[in-house]
């Protein structure tokens, strides 16, 4: 099924969005996906922020709040609102779990 973004298209020219049920957008509209989710494990839900600085980093949802966590030589908490210290530390963990798969869909979304 194509939505109005890929009708027309053939299916080689469209992709399910990343770690969704949302339906498939053409390729060449990469970009127009603004917060893709890498994953969601539990109450958590794993995404990307298209329009923002360039350095590696996934945002976390929660029903109670938000994170951010920047992915250099560690995982390290950027900001965090909402949170307890708690569910903070359990999302860094899931962060650190998932940490390959998170910078293999950063390269997927940013660099192509």
């Amino acid at each position: 099924m194509y939505t109005a973004l890929g009708k027309g298209l053939p299916r080689a020219h469209v992709r399910p969005v990343r770690g969704s049920r949302a339906p498939l957008v053409p390729k060449r509209w990469k970009h127009a996906v603004m917060t893709p989710t890498v994953f969601r494990d539990g109450q958590f839900r794993f995404f990307f922020f298209s329009r923002e600085e360039p350095r590696i980093r996934v945002h976390v949802s929660h029903p109670d709040g938000e994170a951010k966590f920047w992915l250099a030589q560690v995982v390290e908490l950027a900001t965090q609102t909402g949170l307890s210290t708690h569910v903070v530390n359990e999302a860094q963990h899931l962060v650190e779990d998932h940490l390959e798969e998170i910078v293999d869909a950063w390269n997927e979304h940013f660099v192509g």
